[in-house]
Parts: C-alpha cells; structure tokens; sequence
C-alpha cells in the first residue's frame, strides 16, 4: 500500500495564512498525497498551484457546522467546481438527521452530487454527535445520496474518528461508498488503525508526520 495516497493533507480553520497554504502545497507535493483539503478560498490558488502534480484539490461545503440550507450547500458546490475543486467534503445538517428529518438530508446530499458533476463527495456525518444508530442511518443516506464516501468528522466538533465508528459505517456501506477517516488522526498508528477498520482515506494536517512514522501529536485541524 502506498500511504501517501491515502492522506488527504488538510489545512483548514478561521486564521489560516498564505504562507501555511504554501507550506501545505509544498509539502503535498514532496510526499505526493492524494489531495491537499482547504476552505473554498483557497481552492483556484491550490489548483494552480498544484498543476504538474497528481495531487488533488479538496474543498468543504457547509463547513463545519453543516448548518447552511440545503441550496447553500449546492450553490458552494458549484463555486468550488468552477474554481477548479477536483473532491468536495459537505456536513450534513446534524440537527435534521438527529431529528428523524432524512428527507432533508437525501435532499441535500444529492444536491451537492448533482452540482459536483461526477466530482467525488465525501458526506461528513459528525460522528461524535450520534448514536450507532443515526450513524447506520447517516451512512445509508450518503449511499442512498449517491456521494462516494461517508466521513467520520469535521475536526470542530467534540471529538473526531475512532476505529468502531469506522468499523460501523464500513459495515453498513459496503462496497457501495467508502469510509474517510478525519479528526485526530495523529500519527502513523492512528492511520494504520484507521485503515484497518476499513478507511481508504485519511484526513489529516499529520500527513508528513504520519508517512515519516513521526510522533508529533499535534493536529492543527481539531478542536479538542
């Protein structure tokens, strides 16, 4: 396995500088991860950027409280393509999901797929706030949505991946979507653990540590 292709080199929040989107492109580029992930400002700079290399571009929707309505979500996509997004991860309206409101959430995933134009889709279901119930649920609406992946967390919220929630969702999609793996994801034996429980991607601003096999424990990407 080539670990690299596994990690989605994320740098995202409220504060980020041009300088550390520099630092994250230069460092996609030397340790060829499959995508850099950044807030939809930064995403035609990063394209360019990124333009002789493999590397994707990832952006975020509805980011990160997935509180925007479902046309927001849908009209960000749209932006995020034009500008040159190669992968779109969207939050789902928690709230909604928690309230028996599926509709609403197939509504707002199939959107977000439509507007992605055969782009990949990661739907982020923000683990920490559901029960294994609302997460079986959530993972049978992203396949139902037709997005390609289930996404364990935002990294903003009260907690990020852990092995049984990754487990779950593997279990209740199948083959029919993947599973990401986002939040926490520190070191080389978090992402290790991660993919044996059945991710095929990793969100992480540790890429670098992770592939040196580094024990740097510190992710500027979370919240707790």
């Amino acid at each position: 396995m080539k670990l690299n292709k596994y990690i989605d080199h994320t740098k995202l929040g409220a504060n980020v500088t041009k300088d550390q989107i520099d630092k994250l492109l230069s460092e996609a580029k030397t340790y060829d991860f499959k995508s850099v992930c950044v807030n939809p400002i930064w995403v035609s700079y990063a394209k360019d950027a990124l333009k002789n290399t493999d590397v994707l571009v990832c952006t975020v929707v509805g980011f990160p409280h997935g509180t925007h309505t479902a046309i927001v979500k849908t009209q960000e996509t749209l932006d995020a393509v034009i500008n040159g997004a190669d992968e779109i991860d969207m939050v789902i309206n928690v709230h909604a999901l928690k309230s028996g409101n599926y509709d609403l959430i197939l509504d707002e995933i199939e959107g977000v797929v439509v507007a992605a134009g055969g782009r990949t889709v990661k739907v982020i279901i923000e683990t920490c706030y559901l029960t294994k119930e609302e997460i079986v649920k959530a993972s049978n609406l992203v396949v139902e949505g037709g997005a390609q992946f289930v996404k364990t967390s935002t990294g903003f919220g009260t907690g990020g991946a852990n092995v049984e929630d990754v487990k779950l969702m593997k279990d209740t999609v199948k083959e029919n979507a993947l599973v990401k793996a986002s939040g926490g994801v520190r070191t080389y034996e978090d992402a290790m653990k991660m993919i044996d429980a059945g991710a095929s991607r990793i969100g992480t601003s540790n890429g670098v540590d992770i592939v040196m096999k580094k024990e740097n424990k510190n992710d500027t990407n979370t919240t707790y």
